[in-house]
């Protein structure tokens, strides 16, 4: 009889979703759009992102984030008994107890911090903020995306940021980052670095994915690195977009820096209308996400995938659950 698998999935732009339709006036919105996809897929946990949407992330950034908190202490409020809050390690021992999913509040970009690190403060005891990524796909006060331009890294107000950060226990996370960035970072971090949601340069050469070298620095540190699900992450040849690929990219991690640092950041966008998926610098998206892992609903195709190429149960478990689980057990304040 083949194992079930508990599913983290480190990276979500759910919390955007949701605020778009509670403002179309609809409640319980997890419920009624996404619960039925997490069930099926076996996913019992995630990091939801504070991510700012078109026009939102040039027009009102820190407006639209104050939105996007209200609207998840809402869905919180609403739905006690299907979600709880995880901003300590015990929240999710305390949800496994109770049959309920324990998400991760993160923030995608700082667009909406501004220059004021103080703001920081806020998202960590007001939304329960505990993994930031410096950038979008923008730069910003703070930091440089992989778009920008290659010469600019982090600010000094960047490195600042990423020193409170961590002093916080809050998660820093490089995806979206450009390389100089990401090794301005490494070079002022003293914890776990992570990128939640990408793939490796070895087997898609684009410069949103992990070079050896970059992958082997986080490792370094501690940290891990998420997998993602999205086609052009995976491979820039159409045939190759596949989750058997994406398993290459497990293993050449894992050839790298070990099975122990490996996680899930499937970067789901089923849910986000056309105009919205529109403003991703990749053309002709018209399912984001590769064959047999498109959304939470097939979630459990990951675990079932690394089984076939031999991979244990145990690697499997680390992979799908424990090693975010660890992670936040040493970054974490509690």
């Amino acid at each position: 009889m083949s194992r079930t698998f508990k599913i983290f999935d480190g990276h979500g732009d759910i919390w955007t979703d949701i605020t778009v339709q509670r403002q179309l006036g609809k409640k319980e919105v997890f419920r009624n759009r996404h619960y039925p996809k997490f069930q099926k897929g076996g996913v019992t946990g995630g990091i939801f992102v504070i991510w700012v949407d078109d026009p939102y992330d040039a027009e009102d950034p820190v407006g639209r984030s104050l939105a996007i908190v209200e609207a998840a202490k809402e869905e919180f409020a609403e739905q006690a008994d299907l979600l709880i809050p995880a901003r300590c390690t015990a929240d999710f021992d305390r949800a496994d107890k109770e049959g309920k999913l324990a998400i991760v509040t993160g923030m995608e970009g700082a667009a909406q911090i501004g220059e004021d690190l103080d703001l920081i403060d806020f998202y960590y005891e007001e939304a329960g903020v505990r993994d930031i990524m410096l950038t979008w796909n923008d730069a910003n006060a703070l930091a440089t995306a992989w778009t920008q331009d290659p010469e600019r890294g982090l600010t000094d107000l960047g490195k600042k940021a990423v020193r409170k950060i961590q002093d916080m226990g809050i998660n820093i996370d490089t995806s979206h980052l450009n390389e100089k960035s990401f090794w301005d970072v490494m070079r002022v971090a003293t914890g776990p670095v992570i990128a939640s949601h990408s793939n490796t340069r070895h087997y898609c050469p684009l410069d949103r994915n992990l070079s050896d070298e970059m992958i082997k620095e986080i490792g370094r540190t501690g940290g891990l690195v998420g997998m993602n699900s999205i086609r052009q992450l995976i491979s820039d040849r159409k045939e190759k977009q596949t989750l058997n690929h994406l398993i290459d990219h497990l293993e050449h991690t894992a050839d790298l820096i070990g099975i122990d640092h490996i996680g899930l950041g499937f970067d789901f966008d089923d849910y986000l209308d056309e105009e919205t998926l529109a403003t991703f610098i990749f053309d002709g998206i018209e399912s984001p996400s590769a064959e047999n892992i498109a959304n939470e609903s097939e979630a459990a195709n990951f675990p079932a995938a690394m089984k076939k190429r031999g991979f244990s149960d145990e690697d499997i478990e680390k992979v799908c659950w424990g090693n975010f689980m660890r992670l936040f057990k040493v970054t974490w304040k509690a």
